[in-house]
């Protein structure tokens, strides 16, 4: 059977996996070794020069990781992959490879925050024009595509307020430009959208969060076509941000269970979100499986689950998130997302923490917002939860 023809929960476990390992492991084995030796100096040239397969030295490519790769790259229907010591490694990284001086880059305002610092801070610095729309403003994208730029950053759904982007609408603006077109995935995964096949080029995933599933490893992924790929690994290989085998080895193994838990997120944030948004105490919510979300439609076209993140606001200020928040008992007071455990946290201590109050009203994030990342407990105590905190505001 061709592994390209599987469905995703079978490439999630299959992927990267369907050849031998050494003494017949049935498990990814965790191969830490930094270099690889050759007894033969004509066959270590040719795998040093990519001629033949192989492995030199782990920085470049490594046993364990390329496993992982392989998964992502088969559940994102990619031409290839390659990953990162982290998420950021991989935006960045990329970013950086084809954003040189006098280069232009679209992109949007409500993107994490660790991406926007690159766009406000860093990117100008080496004179690259950076040019950030109103988020859901597709029209203005549009224009600004036009008007000429090398590269369009999208990331849907956003970080930490879930707006939408049509990536497909997009994705051709950025074709009549000649635009290389990169989107973040994180929140939603392979298993609930695949920018691929909307039009992009390149999809990045912070592999810390969903993929991983467990908060116990950092990585970062990035997949699409080959020749672009190529590209950004020549950077990685001499920036050095590569991943070790033993974080590659944890965040494979999360992804065997990534559709179980993805499924289940997805049904439980749609049950909370339903409910906060009924709750008199609570302002608004932002959740894409919402018929009242302003990009529900188009995320019901390119998204086949809403994703297992919601936020909302509360009808008060900052003080009134600071009541809330330890009240919650199944909930960890963390940053970080897309784990097995429920996450919570308002975007100055999470996702825009890098970024300071001002910059974070420019971008539309309210200091009263909570970020809400469900996990796989019964959501029914995730329900009793909530509600029990919020009766004691």
């Amino acid at each position: 059977m061709q592994q390209e023809n599987l469905k995703n929960g079978t490439k999630a476990v299959w992927g990267g996996e369907s050849d031998p390992f050494v003494h017949d492991a049935a498990t990814t084995p965790i191969v830490n070794s930094v270099t690889f030796a050759y007894k033969d100096l004509d066959e270590w040239y040719d795998v040093a020069t990519g001629k033949s397969k192989g492995y030199i030295y782990s920085r470049n490519t490594n046993p364990t990781v390329t496993v992982l790769e392989e998964k992502i790259r088969m559940l994102e229907d990619a031409e290839a992959a390659i990953s990162f010591s982290t998420g950021m490694g991989a935006i960045s990284n990329t970013l950086f490879t084809f954003l040189t001086p006098g280069k232009r880059v679209v992109s949007i305002k409500d993107t994490y925050g660790g991406t926007s610092k690159i766009f406000l801070d860093f990117l100008p610095i080496y004179n690259v024009d950076v040019h950030l729309c109103d988020t859901t403003d597709h029209d203005e994208l549009e224009m600004q595509i036009a008007k000429g730029c090398d590269l369009v950053y999208l990331e849907t759904p956003t970080n930490p307020t879930l707006k939408i982007v049509d990536i497909a609408r997009i994705a051709n603006a950025a074709k009549k430009a000649g635009a290389i077109v990169v989107v973040d995935n994180t929140f939603a995964t392979p298993i609930n959208q695949h920018p691929l096949q909307l039009g992009a080029d390149l999809v990045i995933h912070s592999a810390t969060k969903f993929l991983c599933g467990h908060s116990d490893a950092l990585g970062g992924l990035l997949c699409g076509k080959k020749e672009l790929v190529q590209k950004v690994f020549q950077f990685r290989e001499i920036n050095g941000a590569s991943l070790q085998a033993e974080p590659a080895y944890l965040i494979a193994r999360g992804m065997k269970t990534l559709e179980l838990r993805i499924e289940r997120q997805n049904a439980s944030a749609q049950k909370i979100a339903n409910y906060l948004k009924a709750h008199p105490k609570v302002k608004d919510v932002f959740y894409p499986g919402l018929e009242s979300h302003n990009g529900h439609a188009i995320a019901a076209r390119q998204m086949s689950g809403f994703g297992g993140i919601l936020s909302f606001s509360l009808d008060g200020g900052y003080e009134l998130v600071k009541q809330l928040l330890p009240k919650l008992k199944l909930v960890h007071l963390a940053a970080s997302l897309g784990s097995v455990s429920t996450l919570a946290g308002p975007p100055r201590t999470t996702s825009h923490v890098e970024l300071t109050e001002e910059q974070r009203r420019l971008l539309g994030i309210p200091e009263s917002l909570i970020r809400y990342s469900v996990g796989i407990e019964n959501v029914e105590d995730l329900l009793a939860d909530l509600e029990q905190a919020l009766a004691s505001l």
